[in-house]
């Protein structure tokens, strides 16, 4: 049996697809341009379709181009899976493990547990992640993390992985000192809040439905990377929204921002602990020093 479509031209129509351009993918995998440009004109070449639609000035996938990569992509993760395993099974400890940080939580409280592990000697190499609100799950249940940690809400049905509460986040509304909101009488109503523009975190979400909050309908949206950006734009004053209580507070002693009431409060988000159900030793090290971790010295 002749297969034209290998797992090394699927990982190049995935970065393109992802990064946007030819040039982009080839940075990411570390690979010259041509390359890039060989593989694709190979694989379509080989199946006998376009897969990229080349008259604009980013690469956009053509409707075949999108199918294979739909169902690519669940051969990357199995072909990926596949390998992890075979390492497992070979010494029980992994060669990688990659761990996902939502964005609420400061990156930089791990670090004394990764000082601790590397004192270990498991050999074991560690890819951190940033991930914005249901992002945090997807890279989960999606094989781009091993360990989540800030996982908001409910998890996404299927199984695969084990979780545990780790706390709830309040959130506030918060504005920019000299934002017209910040003059109404208390507690703001929505027909009030929606005549100005929300600021919101994009959810980084690849494969599960993104999640939005605190966006009323109708409502202007400005949309940024991250929790950090979202907190900068609303310090400018571009937008209003929703923030962590203690990140609007510090600010709001700074007097950057303003902490407004609202009629419609939002409920606190639960945020949890979440780990691929199948992880090796070096895995079960790291999360019975994570599990330990509180909220409190997790969060922004």
């Amino acid at each position: 049996m002749n297969i034209k479509i290998s797992l090394e031209a699927l990982e190049v129509i995935d970065a393109i697809a992802r990064k946007g351009s030819f040039a982009a993918a080839a940075e990411s995998l570390h690979k010259v341009p041509s390359a890039i440009t060989y593989t694709v004109r190979n694989l379509e070449s080989a199946i006998g379709v376009a897969l990229f639609n080349r008259s604009g000035h980013r690469a956009v996938l053509t409707e075949a181009g999108e199918e294979l990569l739909r169902e690519g992509r669940h051969l990357l993760r199995a072909a990926n899976e596949l390998e992890l395993r075979v390492k497992r099974v070979a010494t029980g400890v992994e060669t990688e493990l990659s761990i996902a940080l939502s964005d609420l939580l400061r990156i930089e409280a791990i670090y004394p547990v990764l000082q601790d592990f590397y004192a270990e000697g498991f050999g074991t190499r560690i890819r951190l992640l940033r991930e914005v609100f249901g992002g945090s799950w997807d890279a989960l249940i999606s094989g781009r993390a091993d360990i989540s940690i800030g996982a908001p809400g409910e998890g996404p049905p299927g199984g695969g992985y084990s979780s545990k509460p780790l706390g709830s986040l309040e959130f506030v509304f918060a504005v920019a000192p000299n934002h017209p909101l910040a003059q109404l009488p208390e507690p703001l109503q929505n027909e009030d809040i929606r005549q100005y523009r929300s600021v919101s975190a994009a959810d980084s979400s690849r494969n599960l439905p993104p999640r939005t909050s605190g966006i009323l309908s109708g409502q202007d949206v400005l949309t940024v990377p991250d929790m950090r950006s979202k907190l900068a734009a609303q310090i400018a004053g571009l937008g209003v929204g929703y923030l962590p209580r203690r990140l609007a507070e510090e600010h709001a002693a700074k007097g950057e921002l303003v902490i407004r009431k609202v009629a419609e409060n939002r409920l606190e988000a639960q945020s949890h602990l979440a780990w691929n159900s199948c992880g090796g030793k070096a895995q079960q090290w790291l999360l019975k020093r994570l599990e330990k971790l509180t909220l409190a010295e997790l969060v922004l």
